[in-house]
């Protein structure tokens, strides 16, 4: 059946499906709302921290978010700018959440790197960097709060490019003044962006002046000598830094760089309008049989995400899906690839972090949210046939593990519940241990923060308020093999046997020297880092 003339028109327009990785305190909300600001989605900045300002971040749409100033789960935020369909994949900057920054990587297409321009790449940056080289990403490097003091631009050039072993090609660059950060050099388009400053903290667009960087009357506004410098800084970039390589920047091994302060406004429209130009469009995915292209003809999609309570009145489950080839419609039936059944897709919607409508058709590249009863979990593959099979998003083993305590025997229902479906959004890895009195559910985490969310939502979603014992384990690893064998190497308090929701076996270690003695142990085991 031919495709409407709408509809053609829609899915003409390039698609950008980005996310943003940082260290905590970055300013990545910061700039996330900024984006939203400037693409007009958005006629009003709020602030993450600032306890008197008159609305919260869009993208933190938790309670505990808002209560505690952090991002603790990745959202969806989706707009049309300028004559692009931007997905932004907002995900949590804490390394206590990882995991689910990991599972939303997986469905971008590119990356920006946000780095403060006082401490350069920090540890978290270099674990979700080492992550986007795995996969090949092109990344985008926004050089944050230039408004406030920092190191010297040229050695932060230096420092990334020797820290990452990622060529940086400097797009704009800080031009500073006896009064502060003032604007920013534009090196392509020899361009100087002077920026004007707002009462209202950047909550709405700042004001930018134009001149030529050969203009004579920029030493009215720079001073002689700071034109000078800033010839000089630019004469550097040109003879000594890399070339622009657009080939290179899509193959991720030369990263944009951009100067500005996502706070006062200042350098984001620039950076926008470049990243939007320059961002690769849907990417091909690795699947079995063979590689899915975009341009492919039939609807395919994964779950990356899952997200219960959404809307906290209604109970919903919401299945987030990246649609990579042909046409979505609403309505449409697909094949899991898991069970080999079919299910409807109906009532699609797409995001504005928790803000939703319904949409008709999506397209590749697009993002799209499925009202679920507990049928999808994470990483799962649709398709027509059912014949597609991404690759999986793997279960990574927690570092730290607790007990259940449920004071209220007659909450244990909603326990379960509350535990099951946490379990499946990812939020927490929910294990079992075998007792005379039935299973006692053992909860493990990559980072302490995760209890925290936990307990904060069993309670506000699933009115079961709980407490966490603490249990001494720091080690996992899911074993194969005869429950013999396993049993053999499960001695002494430094180990302890649980098992997941599907039934695999799990072993928990106090330390790496129990580990070790039971893999010296062990007969015929398979120990595993990443889930079966």
């Amino acid at each position: 059946m031919p495709e409407s003339t709408d509809g053609l028109a829609r899915a003409a327009v390039p698609r950008r499906t980005f996310a943003i990785i940082s260290h905590p305190d970055a300013g990545k909300t910061t700039l996330t709302e900024k984006l939203l600001l400037y693409g007009g989605a958005i006629h009003l900045a709020g602030s993450v921290k600032a306890r008197r300002a008159a609305r919260h971040a869009i993208s933190d749409w938790m309670a505990l978010e808002r209560q505690r100033g952090i991002s603790v789960t990745s959202s969806v935020l989706q707009f049309q700018y300028s004559g692009y369909q931007i997905n932004l994949l907002d995900t949590p900057g804490h390394a206590d959440f990882s995991e689910d920054t990991y599972r939303t990587l997986i469905a971008a297409d590119s990356a920006v790197m946000l780095l403060d321009n006082r401490r350069g790449v920090e540890e978290r940056t270099r674990q979700l960097f080492d992550v986007c080289r795995l996969r090949r990403m092109p990344i985008f490097t926004f050089v944050n709060k230039c408004d406030r003091p920092g190191g010297n631009p040229l050695a932060l050039v230096s420092d990334v490019e020797a820290d990452l072993g990622l060529g940086i090609y400097p797009v704009t660059w800080p031009i500073n003044t006896g009064s502060g950060f003032v604007g920013v050099a534009d090196r392509r388009r020899r361009e100087v962006l002077l920026f004007g400053r707002t009462a209202d903290h950047g909550a709405t667009l700042v004001e930018t002046r134009r001149m030529a960087v050969d203009d004579a009357a920029l030493g009215l506004v720079l001073g002689e000598q700071g034109v000078a410098t800033l010839r000089d800084e630019l004469d550097l970039l040109d003879h000594a830094g890399h070339a622009w390589d657009e080939a290179a920047v899509l193959a991720g091994t030369l990263s944009p760089m951009f100067f500005g302060s996502a706070l006062s406004n200042f350098g984001v429209e620039p950076f926008l309008h470049d990243f939007l130009d320059h961002a690769p469009g849907p990417l091909p995915r690795p699947a079995v049989p063979c590689e899915v292209l975009p341009d492919g003809a039939e609807f395919t999609g994964f779950v990356f995400k899952i997200q219960a309570n959404m809307d906290p009145k209604h109970r919903d489950r919401i299945a987030f899906v990246r649609v990579c080839s042909g046409h979505f419609t609403a309505g449409m039936t697909v094949t899991l690839a898991r069970t080999g059944k079919t299910l409807r897709l109906a009532q699609p919607q797409q995001f504005l972090a928790r803000e939703r409508i319904e949409v008709d058709e999506a397209w590749p590249g697009d993002v799209i949210g499925i009202h679920d009863r507990g049928t999808l979990r994470v990483s799962d593959s649709l398709s027509i046939r059912g014949d597609v099979v991404f690759s999986g998003i793997p279960r990574f083993a927690p570092q730290y593990f607790a007990r259940v305590m449920v004071s209220d025997p007659l909450r244990r229902k909603h326990l379960d519940t509350g535990l099951r479906q946490l379990a499946e959004e990812g939020a927490v890895q929910v294990f079992y241990q075998e007792s005379m009195a039935g299973p006692v559910p053992i909860v493990g985490a990559v980072g302490l923060l995760q209890f925290d969310v936990l307990l904060f939502r069993l309670d506000a979603e699933y009115g079961v308020p709980c407490k966490l014992e603490p249990l001494p384990f720091k080690l996992a690893r899911w074993v194969r093999g005869s429950d013999t064998a396993i049993d053999a190497v499960v001695e002494g308090r430094s180990r302890m046997r649980l098992y997941d929701a599907r039934g695999n076996s799990i072993l928990l270690f106090e330390d790496e020297w129990a580990l070790r003695h039971s893999l010296e142990k062990s007969q015929g085991l398979e120990f595993l880092e990443v889930a079966p």
